[in-house]
């Protein structure tokens, strides 16, 4: 129930609401800038791979660190046209809108009226209920012509403006302005997260396009290998030096090399559709630019990782996690403030009357003004409820976020084990690699000389064929490793502040959305 109270218009009144206006005030909890507690250094930062972890400052552009011309293009072409990064930008203009209609509750509203109405004000069956009608002949005998003249109906002509305004007493507009502009921002951290996991998939698929390629390119070498073997061991058949198992032998060393081309060469297609798509573009529409067989780019000699003391600010989830936070807490004195009296100033202006001719005649006008207060006096429970349920969604988005740190801090964390032990992993089969080559060279010679056996070939050459294709694969995974500590790092979408949207009738004219940054 609300009990409504009106003023009369005097300048007490006046001076009483503009005095009530000066001192309003906004209820509820400021929010508070988070510092996250987090250790002085990255648990895992350890030497003794050939890319060393580094306290320096990430740097934004990190792919560039693989100096390939190929990938920065990719990952630039990528941001302009991946269309579910257009997605969360238009997510964020939609944001932007519901801000400007949470500031649209500061200013008054007003309404214009047109309308015509038939009325029949049944003043005669009044009349005639109270004795009236009937003596009227006694006072006056042409009062029952006139009144005759008032009870029949009549077309009513109006035209008016009516204005309403609400007085932001308890700062429920200025929590609700201030809660949707911590939701944009949630929405403009949204596509800087987006925004760094697209680089990272570009990169990623780049990479295992250029990896699948140098792993066809070992097994290639292998198979050039095994055929030498095979046509050594068929001349040696012909000489009577070998018999036909030998033969048969090398043979199936040569067909399974080969069966393991196509597995890698369907990888290399489908990284080329993938890129496509994420710049895009349909699949195939980059087969003419990337069938060229490149090397895979080799890793920096040094990674900067940072401090983990920076990582809550340069995460896009982590701020985003923020923002959300800073919104549920705005929201607290939304609900608090409707606990209190609204006070609205309302006016209504316009020209009645039932010939439309006289509708600019001054004599038509009316017109009604004053201020009101609404006070809630019982709702069955469902503002307090309003106001702890508000309470409660604080508390969550606050655990949500210190949640969101600690998973972050176990990203980079993560990330740094895998790319160490893989390096290492590289590193030992590197050197697996250079033995077993030169067991190889021996065993060969040795078997064309007669001094070995021919299986002694063969398996040398077996193993080395393994080692080999092993050793690329590490090399891809150890690159692979690194792109995903960059995206667990968060950096990537600071030197992107600007993304034009397409010309959607919806919004108007292309839109360019700028992130705050700090």
């Amino acid at each position: 129930m609300n009990v409504l109270i009106n003023f009369k218009r005097s300048r007490t009144g006046a001076l009483l609401i503009a005095s009530i206006a000066l001192a309003a005030c906004s209820v509820g909890p400021d929010y508070q800038a988070r510092q996250p507690t987090t250790p002085s250094s990255f648990n895992d930062m350890r030497s003794g791979s050939a890319s060393k972890p580094q306290a320096a400052q990430t740097s934004p552009n990190w792919w560039k660190s693989f100096n390939d011309p190929q990938l920065d293009s990719l990952i630039d072409r990528a941001i302009t046209g991946n269309l579910s990064l257009q997605q969360a930008v238009l997510r964020i203009a939609s944001s932007r809108q519901q801000v400007n209609q949470a500031r649209g509750a500061w200013f008054p509203s007003v309404n214009g009226n047109l309308g015509v109405t038939r009325q029949q004000l049944g003043a005669k069956g009044i009349l005639e209920a109270n004795g009236v009608y009937d003596q009227v002949d006694q006072v006056d005998p042409n009062l029952r012509s006139a009144l005759n003249g008032l009870t029949q109906p009549i077309t009513n002509y109006q035209g008016s403006f009516d204005a309403s305004w609400e007085i932001d007493l308890w700062g429920k507009v200025r929590r609700q302005v201030e809660m949707a502009n911590a939701q944009q921002q949630q929405q403009i951290e949204n596509r800087n997260d987006a925004l760094v996991s697209l680089e990272a998939e570009v990169a990623r698929t780049y990479l295992q396009l250029r990896g699948a390629q140098s792993i066809v390119n070992t097994l290639q070498t292998q198979i050039d290998i095994a055929q030498q073997t095979v046509g050594l061991t068929q001349s040696q058949q012909q000489n009577g030096l070998a018999p036909q198992m030998d033969v048969e032998n090398a043979r199936a060393q040569l067909s399974s090399l080969q069966a393991q081309l196509p597995q890698y060469e369907a990888q290399s297609r489908q990284a080329m559709n993938g890129l496509a798509v994420l710049i895009g573009k349909p699949p195939g529409a980059l087969d003419g630019e990337l069938s060229a067989v490149k090397a895979l780019p080799p890793l920096p000699k040094a990674v900067p990782v940072g401090l983990p003391s920076t990582l809550a600010r340069r995460r896009p989830d982590v701020r985003a996690a923020e923002a959300q936070l800073h919104a549920a807490t705005a929201n607290i004195g939304v609900s608090v403030a409707q606990l209190f009296p609204d006070l609205s100033l309302t006016g209504q202006f316009g020209m009645r009357n039932s010939d439309i001719s006289y509708l600019d005649n001054w004599s038509s006008h009316f017109y009604s003004f004053g201020p009101s207060i609404s006070i809630p006096i019982f709702q069955g429970g469902r503002l307090v409820s309003s106001v702890k349920m508000a309470r409660a969604e604080q508390a969550s988005a606050a655990l949500g976020y210190r949640q969101t740190v600690l998973t972050a801090l176990q990203d980079v964390e993560n990330a740094l084990v895998s790319y160490r032990t893989d390096q290492q992993r590289v590193e030992g089969l590197d050197r697996t690699v250079a033995s077993l080559q030169n067991a190889y060279n021996l065993a060969n010679e040795s078997y064309g000389k007669g001094l070995a056996t021919f299986i002694d070939a063969l398996d040398a050459q077996r193993q080395l064929a393994q080692a080999t294709q092993q050793a690329a694969s590490a090399r891809v995974q150890s690159s692979l490793d690194l792109v995903a500590l960059y995206k667990a790092l968060g950096g990537g979408w600071e030197t992107y502040q600007n993304v034009t949207l397409p010309d959607y009738s919806v919004f108007g004219p292309a839109e360019s959305v700028t992130p705050a940054t700090d």
